[in-house]
């Protein structure tokens, strides 16, 4: 009973920093995904004078990703049955043409600003419609999400900081009794401490297992799918190659190094 409290301290230990990293990745993950979903439906709208040309203006601006010209034909249908064929003619004539700018990213407001500038500065260019008010709005909350996640990630490390060291003392009472008499035997430091990494190694792959499983099942949950599609975005909650990868490297390290400076700290007391 006893070597399973002792099992199970450094298990709960290590799962709860596992399963804090897990969630924080979940997070990251999100708002890189939202922010791709902005980054693809946002675009600025050219009108100009006379035909653009897509590789001049990508090989002009490093921000623009592609040009597409916008037909005026939908909006022409609509005035068809009130004008004659002789008005819409002069009416296709007169139009300029309309051209659908996306880019690379999604863009700060200064970059937003800049571009703009540069682009109305062209001789072709009428006008440019960047719909500045509504993208500032989504970049200052894009922005807070980001903010949130990076106090997330140092509250991270500030608990597993306190885990750690408060693991390390249960350690150093639960192993020092076992050290000092197989010391007095003259074992050497290896032998003596061959226990403790077995067990520091068996509970690290222990804790990853779990989250492994854990994570699996939030995966496989139709409501977590759901959630994200309501969000029209797509997140991989558990990627198996990268995070269990991430996971059983995080609970080894950080298991073999409370171990080394258990034994660190007690060669210092001897």
């Amino acid at each position: 009973m006893k070597s399973l409290k002792n099992h199970f301290s450094l298990i709960a230990a290590l799962f709860t920093i596992l399963f804090t990293v897990q969630v924080y990745q979940i997070l990251e993950r999100s708002i890189n995904s939202y922010e791709e979903s902005l980054r693809a439906n946002y675009s600025i709208v050219v009108i100009a004078n006379s035909a653009l040309e897509e590789s001049s203006i990508k090989s002009r601006f490093s921000l623009v990703r592609s040009l597409e010209e916008i037909s005026p034909e939908k909006v022409i249908k609509r005035l068809e049955k009130e004008m004659d064929k002789t008005s819409l003619g002069l009416l296709r004539a007169s139009l300029p043409k309309f051209y659908r700018l996306s880019l690379e990213h999604y863009p700060e407001p200064e970059e937003v600003d800049i571009l703009s500038a540069q682009l109305e500065n062209m001789k072709a260019v009428k006008r440019v419609e960047s719909f500045s008010q509504t993208h500032d709005q989504i970049y200052k909350l894009l922005l807070l999400y980001k903010g949130i996640t990076q106090v997330f990630a140092i509250a991270i490390f500030i608990v597993t900081l306190l885990l750690i060291a408060k693991e390390m003392r249960i350690w150093q009472f639960q192993h020092a009794e076992r050290m000092n008499i197989m010391a007095l035997f003259g074992a050497p430091i290896m032998l003596r401490s061959a226990v403790l990494f077995r067990l520091a190694i068996i509970d690290a792959i222990v804790a990853a297992s779990l989250i492994l499983l854990v994570f699996a099942f939030i995966q496989n949950g139709a409501w977590v799918e759901n959630y994200f599609q309501d969000m029209n975005i797509h997140v991989d909650i558990f990627n198996y190659a990268k995070d269990s990868f991430l996971h059983f490297g995080i609970a080894l390290t950080l298991s073999i190094a409370l171990s080394l400076m258990l034994i660190i700290n007690h060669k210092e007391e001897v």
